[in-house]
């Protein structure tokens, strides 16, 4: 099996997801006692946080960076950044390690084109949900990407940092969602996107009557195929 770096830590609650989906895929395919063999970097969400608040881009392209390089220095053959937003600094990181970095854009596109969906709603912090670094790639790959309106981004970013990415779950914001997800169903989205990876945390398919795409899910199971892929299958 191949190894798959993952720079996590942000938060440490969605890279928990990430490491399992990713183990309970390979232990599917290979049964027994099979595991997949990772790079984990989990680093300080405070420090990161920081750079955000901060609008430091560059300090956090770096922090990124470094991790990226001490996966591959571990024996990654690919590179995950467990976070939506984070992939702001995917350029950075993929200039600063010689493996591929495994896009989570990348990852959405390719489960909506197997669904079948061409329009997708994206629901995560404001930086996803307004810059073209996230949106923009799904619009690369021929998608149109909807958002909430103004009002709605605002809550949402607000339930993700004050409550999901410090492990708080409540009824209210679950609601809230709900209705973020149902009115970008009626703007014309096919399905939405949870452009956050601790958004599985608080939303359930069960939830609404809307399909789902889970972005750390879709990112993780990619990871699966990569990790139990052969070299001449990748290089193909």
């Amino acid at each position: 099996m191949r190894t798959v770096g993952l720079i996590g830590g942000m938060s440490w609650y969605s890279t928990l997801e990430y490491y399992r989906v990713i183990n309970e895929g390979v232990q599917r395919a290979r049964g027994g006692h099979a595991s997949a063999p990772i790079a984990l970097q989990s680093l300080d969400f405070a420090e990161i946080r920081e750079c955000q608040l901060a609008g430091d881009w560059e300090r956090a392209g770096a922090i990124l960076a470094q991790a990226g390089q001490r996966c591959e220095s571990a024996g990654a053959e690919t590179v995950l950044i467990c976070t939506n937003l984070m992939h702001k600094a995917a350029p950075a990181v993929e200039r600063s390690i010689g493996v591929p970095l495994l896009h989570i854009g990348d990852a959405i596109a390719d489960r909506a084109d197997h669904e079948g969906w061409h329009t997708l709603g994206v629901l995560g912090t404001r930086w996803v949900m307004e810059e073209d670094f996230y949106t923009g790639r799904l619009r690369e790959r021929g998608l149109d990407a909807l958002v909430p309106q103004e009002c709605d981004r605002i809550e949402a970013d607000r339930v993700i940092f004050d409550e999901l990415t410090q492990g708080v779950v409540t009824e209210a914001s679950r609601r809230r969602f709900v209705d973020m997800i149902t009115g970008l169903h009626e703007s014309g989205a096919d399905a939405v996107v949870l452009g956050c990876t601790e958004i599985e945390l608080l939303v359930r398919p069960g939830d609404v009557d809307v399909p789902l795409l889970d972005s750390m899910r879709a990112h993780a199971e990619a990871a699966v195929t990569v990790v139990l892929a052969d070299s001449a299958a990748l290089s193909a």
